[in-house]
């Protein structure tokens, strides 16, 4: 029980994050005046997640760009795709909000992670990461325009500057601080720069939730009617992320990429980032339940991946040893 919850802590808190803030939207709702807080929490989690990303990793990515590119293609552009379809089967404000979620860039910690885990390239998802990341400071707000605009009424300048302080700025700082000297010390503290970045995501989503609990069309007294509703939206979330995972791999398959960029590509392709996925969706006044089902399913999903292309990468070693004489 100890060794589960020290796994899988994270997704425990998230649950509970979100059910307390979406159950208890009235008692909370004073909260969300004060978005420069929530601004504040999200700069600092962008800046302490791109601390720990070493330069030398992107440089490697820039020396081979192309399953960068291909791995960018994918998250870009692919996954929007493929929630098109989804607005025949949700009311706007799920695929709204699944929409967002296609849109924000590569996550700043999972893809390594995981493609490291599968025995991948994680320089490839280290760069896609960073590109998606900047490039989503117009890529996040031209989406939100071309699919969103009737709907949402947002300002696409005003997220073009939001997101060059949110999100561009802090990893930009980030790495100027690792140029600086910084770098050794982030790589030591690692871990609790993970676990400060966690807190801040589960108060992020905590926020998102009472915002939610007064925009979604699933009221908490409708919760066990609208089973069907929520059974959709996580076929849809569950489709979209596998979809997206395996085109990426057969994309970088057919490229002649190996197999350590296969599934880096596969991985940072189809992976989204929980931070700016739950800020977009607030301030567009969306459901952030896609965003958070999304982010459930890629780390359950990619961890079955991952150790199963380990572990079939372990075995075709074993199988290509030589053989022990005596």
């Amino acid at each position: 029980m100890v060794s589960l919850f020290k796994r899988h802590w994270f997704l425990g808190l998230l649950t509970v994050s979100f059910g307390v803030g979406y159950g208890q939207a009235a008692q909370f709702h004073g909260m969300l005046h004060f978005t420069f807080i929530r601004d504040l929490i999200v700069f600092c989690v962008m800046l302490v997640m791109g601390i720990t990303l070493p330069a030398d990793q992107i440089r490697n990515g820039l020396r081979r760009p192309k399953p960068s590119l291909l791995a960018i293609f994918v998250n870009t552009l692919i996954v929007p795709l493929l929630v098109f379809p989804c607005q025949w089967f949700l009311p706007y404000d799920l695929f709204g909000g699944l929409f967002v979620t296609a849109i924000v860039p590569s996550t700043l910690a999972s893809a390594s992670v995981w493609t490291r885990r599968a025995g991948g390239d994680d320089a490839v998802s280290m760069m896609t990461t960073v590109v998606t990341n900047l490039g989503c400071v117009l890529v996040v707000p031209l989406g939100i325009w071309l699919a969103l605009d009737l709907q949402v009424q947002v300002d696409p300048w005003m997220q073009v500057n939001k997101l060059a302080i949110l999100v561009a700025l802090p990893l930009m700082m980030s790495q100027l601080f690792r140029w600086l000297g910084a770098g050794y010390w982030a790589d030591r503290n690692k871990s609790r720069f993970s676990l400060a970045a966690q807190f801040g995501i589960l108060s992020i989503v905590f926020w998102g939730a009472v915002s939610t609990g007064f925009t979604s069309s699933l009221q908490p007294s409708q919760i066990q009617s609208e089973f069907t509703l929520v059974s959709k939206l996580i076929l849809c979330v569950v489709v979209v992320h596998i979809s997206s995972l395996i085109f990426g791999v057969r994309l970088a398959r057919r490229f002649a990429l190996n197999d350590g960029q296969q599934i880096a590509v596969g991985f940072s392709g189809s992976q989204k980032t929980l931070m700016v996925g739950l800020q977009i969706a607030i301030d567009c006044g969306v459901s952030i339940l896609p965003m958070i089902l999304y982010h459930f399913g890629q780390l359950l999903i990619d961890t079955l991946v991952a150790d199963r292309w380990r572990a079939r990468n372990a075995l075709g070693e074993t199988s290509h040893a030589p053989p022990v004489r005596g």
